[in-house]
């Protein structure tokens, strides 16, 4: 197959894209496919007479590696020679429209929030993964969170502040303020007192306009991916040091990562069935990784979900692929296999 790996744009999780395409191309082309790897965000500068020639261009792809810090989207905006200031490069349209499909590996902003898939949808082009309805639903922690109220999945108590409004809340201390539709926990704080809110709003702002301050969960942190719908084994997150945050997140040896989870069978089985309820609920499309805090009383606290989870090397839904039997290029195949599916196309 012919294959686009489109990753990369002008989001804050760029760099974790960027890691994520470079092994999904060179995977897929292992299992024989033509992946070609292209950034949203500076298009296709290669010349061609056809769409179809790039699929017979084997390109350089670099090393699949993330710094410890989010990358200077101002540099990276500078240093595009495209005009204007479209937030998607030359050609993308032409080549994605020439593939068999597109393989979304894209994070965050202008990727995981539906919009180019609402692009790719008018285009006619097939992409893996969700729809821009549901990404957009589970994007917006807001509204996902209310969701799960409304359908009974236990999640954190939380309110919503916009830049420039006054901040009044009864959350309490400790609690955790989060851009509302960022995710690799960029713009992440977790607030011990009154005197700490104030940079941590600041950080937050940095990334979005709009903050959820949270009840701080207590608990163990883990992750259950679902697969065309079925849960796969839980893992467990244990950083060596602070919170699961971007540098922790990303940085080979900082976190302990465990899968199976040594949970106890009732509460990995309640663990799998709650991913299961929030992948159905929030509308997404064959796959994604749903986030949970575990409490000492074993209640299951639903933090979000993502709906491109990362494809890095010390990415959690590989290694729970890996726990239930998989490879790495099994997965990526399995994720373009359903996602054929949902166009009526056999693979």
């Amino acid at each position: 197959m012919n294959i686009v790996v489109l990753c990369g744009g002008l989001s804050a999780e760029r760099d974790v894209s960027i890691a994520s395409g470079t092994l999904v191309a060179a995977a897929l082309r292992r299992r024989g496919h033509k992946a070609v790897l292209v950034d949203l965000f500076f298009g296709y500068p290669h010349h061609f007479q056809d769409p179809s020639e790039i699929f017979d261009t084997v390109y350089d792809d670099g090393i699949a590696t993330v710094s410890e810090n989010a990358p200077d989207l101002d540099a990276v905006r500078a240093s595009r020679q495209q005009a204007g200031d479209s937030r998607m490069g030359d050609n993308i349209i032409e080549v994605c429209r020439a593939a068999d499909i597109v393989f979304m590996a894209l994070h965050g902003e202008d990727g995981e929030d539906g919009k180019v898939q609402a692009v790719f949808d008018l285009a006619g082009i097939r992409y893996t993964g969700t729809g821009p309805l549901g990404s957009a639903i589970a994007m917006n922690k807001h509204i996902s969170t209310q969701l799960f109220a409304q359908n009974g999945i236990l999640t954190p108590r939380g309110v919503v502040l916009k830049k420039g409004d006054g901040f009044l809340s009864d959350i309490g201390f400790p609690c955790v303020v989060k851009p509302s539709a960022r995710g690799s926990s960029v713009g992440v704080s977790i607030v011990q007192s009154q005197s700490d809110l104030k940079p941590a709003l600041e950080y937050g702002f940095k990334y979005d306009d709009e903050l959820i301050i949270e009840q701080y969960i207590n608990g163990r942190e883990c992750s259950v991916g679902v697969l065309d719908g079925k849960a796969l084994p839980v893992i467990e997150i244990r950083p060596k040091t602070g919170f699961y945050d971007y540098k922790n997140k990303y940085q080979s040896g900082l976190t302990d990562e465990i899968c199976p989870a040594d949970f106890p069978p009732d509460i990995t089985k309640r663990l799998q069935q709650a991913a299961e309820r929030v992948y159905a609920v929030l509308k997404l499309e064959v796959y994604a990784r749903i986030d949970f805090f575990v409490d000492a009383a074993g209640d299951l606290w639903c933090l979000e979900a993502n709906t491109l989870p990362g494809l890095t090397p010390v990415s959690l839904l590989p290694q729970e692929a890996a726990a239930a039997g998989m490879s790495y290029e099994d997965l990526c195949q399995a994720i373009i296999d359903h996602s054929l599916k949902k166009y009526g196309v056999k693979s």
